[in-house]
């Protein structure tokens, strides 16, 4: 089920994309069941970011290949870091490069959205606390992550986190191509087999150092292949089963 935002006659809501329609549900967000209230066209809906997010946990170094392009050993345990919700937009909107860098990469990734409250879970029960996948681009500024030795404001800036076209709840991460195309050419391939840390592993670390809350977005690393995005480019993020994430990018 590809469940997803959508702005309709002004208003956002949430619903199920099916084929061409677009079923808007009762009630507000996916927590919880919720009747029909209204069938949409598709193509009359622009689609938002699927989910709101208290937090976007982030996790460096989770792939194998990605570790080696940067000459790093793999971690013992999963490296988390936070992004605001205001780095969140949804597809088609535009990534803003702020002025302070000269280098905005992007960076392809698979994002888990939390389904419900959870703290201190075992891995054998993370699956049962997902709703489901989308795709992710965890745009950095490069230049500042390298200056500041930090990551924080490197990964904060507004608009720093686009996440959709939806979200996809009967999906295996297991093993799921991950890509990304700028302006059309490939430069990030990978799949989610050579994850350092799997899904499981992930959310039940996560939820021994802080609670995550329904629409929470963990995004899960990024393949070998990151680089820099100009005004004007278009950067594209496809995963396995999921779709397509394209956005556009700007200067201020």
């Amino acid at each position: 089920m590809r469940l997803v935002r959508f702005l309709a006659q002004g208003r956002a809501a949430h619903g199920v994309l099916r084929g061409d329609e677009v079923v808007e549900l009762d009630g507000e967000g996916f927590s919880r069941p919720a009747s029909r209230r209204a069938v949409h066209s598709a193509a009359r809906v622009r689609l938002l970011a699927p989910c709101t997010p208290s937090k976007v946990v982030a996790v460096g170094l989770n792939y194998r290949d990605h570790a080696r392009e940067l000459g790093m050993a793999v971690p013992e345990n999963p490296i988390l870091f936070l992004k605001p919700p205001t780095t969140v937009i949804g597809p088609g909107e535009a990534v803003v490069r702020p002025v302070m860098s000269s280098q905005v990469d992007y960076e392809a990734e698979l994002g888990i959205v939390i389904k419900d409250r959870c703290r201190c879970i075992a891995p054998e029960q993370a699956r049962r606390h997902i709703l489901g996948y989308t795709c992710a681009n965890d745009v950095t500024a490069r230049d500042l992550q390298k200056q500041d030795g930090q990551w924080t404001r490197a990964k904060s800036f507004d608009t720093f986190c686009p996440v959709g076209p939806w979200i996809e709840t009967d999906l295996d991460p297991g093993d799921l191509l991950v890509e990304s195309y700028l302006n059309g050419e490939r430069r990030q391939s990978s799949r989610t087999s050579q994850f350092i840390f799997g899904v499981d592993r992930l959310v039940s670390f996560i939820s021994q150092v802080m609670t995550l809350e329904p629409g929470d977005l963990v995004i899960t690393g990024t393949p070998a292949g990151i680089g820099p995005m100009q005004a004007g480019d278009e950067i594209e993020v496809r995963i396995e089963g999921l779709g397509s994430l394209k956005n556009s990018v700007r200067d201020v």
